[in-house]
């Protein structure tokens, strides 16, 4: 899609005043946050704040109970079966352990994506196949089974499979869990340098807070259900907020309690009662 100088500079996904929650439980409270165009943007936060339901927003798996989630200045929400499928095929996933078809090859994990949505002749398909696949470092495992593979390799297959239809917008949700400290380093290389060269939008979704704020160009702090802090890498972690202090700083106490909502103590276990000593 031709781009005008205003789309260029404009977010290419947006949630304004979103909310969203299961039953009576709230995940998201009247959020607003941007993703500019070109960088790669982490959403981080403690565990239950809504990073995933935020990508399943953006991707139209979830629907905002109020509020707009915008894709290239398009409601999400408001777009029909098959504007919905067109905006996914500019989207790529690479989902926490790269949820690999464990019947299919390599070859044939990444080639799926362009069997289902495309026309291309099998000559095509193979040549598209080995370039991704050679983009990861993979070129060479095409004809091993995922159980064949180390899980790190699983991750960078994934991630072939994930830019076969070459998206506008690549999510990541938790790339990082489980991986050794070389396959760490080689997966957070991978996305920037995939992010530059193909003029990706990035986003990603993990815990790991060193790597990828050495990674990441703009960082999203979520609260409990809102947006704590959100910047550069630097002027979050100088953020003064209670919260992204905590968090930054992986510190046991703080606005995020240790304990989870409950009775108390008193009303579990009843009064401490009798004289030192256990005497009657």
């Amino acid at each position: 899609m031709p781009q005008t100088a205003s789309t260029a500079t404009a977010p290419l996904v947006e949630l304004r005043h979103v909310h969203f929650g299961y039953g009576d439980r709230p995940i998201l409270r009247d959020v607003t946050l941007s993703v500019p165009r070109g960088k790669v943007t982490a959403l981080m936060g403690a565990s239950g704040g809504g990073k995933t339901t935020v990508l399943r927003l953006i991707g139209g798996q979830q629907t905002a109970q109020s509020g707009e989630v915008l894709f290239d200045g398009k409601n999400v929400g408001n777009m029909d079966m098959g504007a919905l499928y067109a905006a996914r095929r500019r989207m790529g996933m690479l989902f926490q352990f790269g949820a690999l078809f464990t019947d299919m090859s390599v070859f044939e994990n990444v080639a799926f994506p362009l069997r289902e949505h495309t026309d291309l002749s099998e000559e095509l398909i193979r040549d598209i196949v080995l370039m991704k696949l050679n983009a990861v470092g993979l070129r060479g495992a095409r004809d091993l089974m995922p159980s064949q593979i180390s899980g790190g390799m699983a991750r960078r297959v994934a991630l072939a499979r994930a830019i076969a239809l070459d998206p506008e917008l690549i999510m990541y949700d938790e790339p990082f869990a489980g991986l050794d400290p070389i396959s760490l380093g080689t997966a957070a290389q991978l996305i920037r340098k995939l992010n530059d060269s193909m003029g990706l939008t990035t986003i990603i979704v993990s815990h790991d807070l060193e790597e990828t704020f050495r990674l990441a160009d703009h960082v999203i702090i979520l609260g409990p259900g809102s947006i704590a802090a959100q910047g550069t890498p630097d002027e979050v972690r100088n953020s003064t907020d209670p919260l992204v202090h905590q968090f930054v700083n992986a510190l046991p106490t703080g606005p995020v309690p240790f304990h989870y909502p409950g009775p108390s103590v008193d009303q579990d276990f009843g009064p401490v009662g009798g004289p030192p000593g256990g005497a009657a």
